[in-house]
């Protein structure tokens, strides 16, 4: 395509073309802290193209490809462009990703050990792992979390954290405006900017590190914690999971794994600063 770039985030390799420049340029800037490697083959490849050529001029729009496709996805608008290319990099993640059990989590790490955090949308997960990443947690990711089927051990997927609505301000007030990208407004979820992991997060985006907490996050409501069976845990994260009927019985086995070693909470919580305290409490805990 007439513009391109490579990146790594996590163990995923990707290449991404677009028919524009404007979308590689933002998401040059994201990522200028990331490695990326020219002469490994790229895991999954991401295109932005016009589906009609005059689109690429007139009232611009832009299709997601790539390895995978999603046939009647709707174009977003140029001025999304950067929007378009980190769903891109999602989907192809989510649907073609098969070297490990692939979870739609967060994960923030402390001390050799991570934290979990999976949740529907809007349950605040995102944000959540997003403010402990600024708080002496290690950001892992707020997209996907992947287990390793042989070890067990949480892999790190910290892709720029994608911040909605009111997270915005909140996060704002706590980080160095350099580390944010544009405001993406009206979009098909609301407004969106984007967040760079601290430097440190993303240097140590290939240590593993062994789950010690599942949390399952609720924001709204008083202040809750309720322990979890392995088989609640369970069904949830295959619910989270996009290639845990693809894996079959390893699968199987990596979930099974997950459950039975690592304690699960279910926590509500009426704001960050109540979560975050919930969330170190539990960690405490666990340690002890």
């Amino acid at each position: 395509m007439r513009y391109g770039t490579r990146l790594a985030v996590g163990p995923v390799q990707f290449r991404i073309g677009s028919d524009w420049a404007a979308p590689i340029a933002a998401l040059n800037r994201l990522y200028a802290g990331y490695p990326g490697d020219e002469d490994r083959p790229a895991d999954a490849t991401v295109r932005l193209f016009a589906a009609r050529p005059w689109r690429r001029w007139l009232r611009p729009s832009v299709q997601i490809g790539g390895d995978f496709t999603v046939p009647d996805a709707l174009p977003l608008p140029l001025s999304m462009g950067l929007l378009a290319a980190e769903m891109g990099m999602n989907l192809q993640v989510a649907l073609g990703w098969r070297r490990h059990l692939l979870l739609h989590a967060s994960a923030v790490a402390k001390d050799g050990r991570a934290a979990i955090l999976s949740g529907e949308s809007g349950s605040g997960k995102s944000t959540l792992a997003a403010l402990l990443g600024e708080d002496g947690w290690r950001l892992m990711g707020d997209e996907f979390t992947l287990v390793d089927p042989a070890s067990g051990d949480a892999l790190a997927f910290p892709r720029a954290v994608s911040l909605k609505n009111a997270a915005i301000a909140e996060v704002a007030a706590r980080v160095d405006p350099a580390r944010l990208g544009p405001l993406l407004a009206g979009t098909p979820k609301g407004d969106i900017r984007h967040l760079i992991p601290r430097a440190d997060a993303v240097a140590a985006m290939h240590d593993p590190v062994r789950p010690a907490l599942l949390l399952f996050p609720r924001f709204g409501g008083e202040a809750a914690v309720e322990p979890m069976g392995e088989g609640e845990a369970f069904v949830r994260l295959t619910e989270a999971s996009t290639n845990y009927v693809a894996l079959g019985e390893t699968g199987f086995a990596a979930l099974l794994r997950l459950v039975r070693e690592t304690p699960a909470f279910a926590v509500s919580y009426p704001d960050s600063a109540t979560g975050m305290a919930l969330v170190d409490r539990l960690w405490a805990e666990a340690a002890r």
